[in-house]
């Protein structure tokens, strides 16, 4: 079974009649954010070019917890649409709203409707590091190996 966290959350008044985030199985990991844009007037998201998609909310994280927001893999696989700066986070003390920042790797035009699903947010636990300055690193097998450096 999952842990449980209590998140506020705030519907801006542009996300009126939208469903808020959910779930869309027993075992998700997260909950599906919808596009909070005009009904009268879809966003148009062309070829190569990127938009800040409203989703009309706002959330009070406890201390310790922060939110990523990551693709859907539906949209990523059927259009070439997904999140540009994946994952996307948002800090326990951010109080204003989450947008999500999609970008079209597609061919062709993708139209963002009103209260479609548009990214995800998964809710995670946070480690603060408390760095310490050294004069060396202890060794290792790897070293200073980077890209490429454990096989293809």
């Amino acid at each position: 079974m999952s842990a449980m966290v209590k998140v506020d959350i705030r519907q801006l008044p542009h996300a009126e009649g939208l469903a808020l985030p959910a779930y869309q199985s027993a075992d998700a990991a997260g909950l599906d954010l919808l596009a909070a844009v005009p009904a009268e007037t879809p966003l148009i998201l062309t070829p190569g070019k990127y938009a800040m998609v409203p989703t009309g909310l706002t959330i009070a994280l406890p201390t310790g917890f922060e939110a990523q927001v990551r693709p859907r893999s539906g949209l990523a696989a059927k259009h070439g649409v997904t999140v540009l700066n994946s994952p996307g986070t948002v800090d326990a003390d951010y109080r204003g709203e989450i947008n999500v920042l999609l970008i079209n790797h597609g061919d062709t035009p993708f139209p963002i409707r009103r209260g479609e699903r548009i990214a995800q947010m998964v809710i995670a636990p946070v480690v603060q590091a408390h760095l310490m300055k050294v004069d060396a690193l202890s060794t290792t097998d790897r070293g200073n190996g980077g890209f490429g450096s454990t096989g293809r």
